[in-house]
């Protein structure tokens, strides 16, 4: 008495025209995800790779910087740690990824 009659809805007439519809309001989504890629995404890993080649390429005698901003010369070389003098006769144990830039030879005075 005070319900409406519900009634069923139609199936569209024409399926393609639907399938174009959906992929047109999907575009915007898929077209910001490949901006995210190469905005943030790419340069990331072309920084993580740089970053990877020169801890690995690291020799004895290198002056580098530490992520806490102290700055030595490589005088021991092991698999997960270095040796860096800080000092005349001061030698510090660090692990290799503590290791943020490699300087110019001579810069350590």
């Amino acid at each position: 008495m005070f319900i409406s009659s519900a009634y069923a809805q139609t199936a569209p007439a024409a399926a393609g025209g639907d399938m174009q519809s959906s992929l047109m309001s999907m575009l915007p989504l898929v077209l910001m995800f490949v901006v995210l890629y190469f905005v943030m995404i790419r340069p990331q890993m072309k920084k993580q790779k740089e970053t990877k080649a020169m801890i690995d390429a690291l020799a004895k005698g290198d002056e580098v910087v530490t992520v806490g901003g102290i700055l030595g010369k490589i005088t021991k070389i092991s698999d997960n740690a270095l040796g860096l003098e800080v000092a005349n006769g001061v030698e510090v144990q660090i692990q290799r990824n503590a290791v943020v830039q490699v300087l110019p030879k001579g810069s350590i005075k």
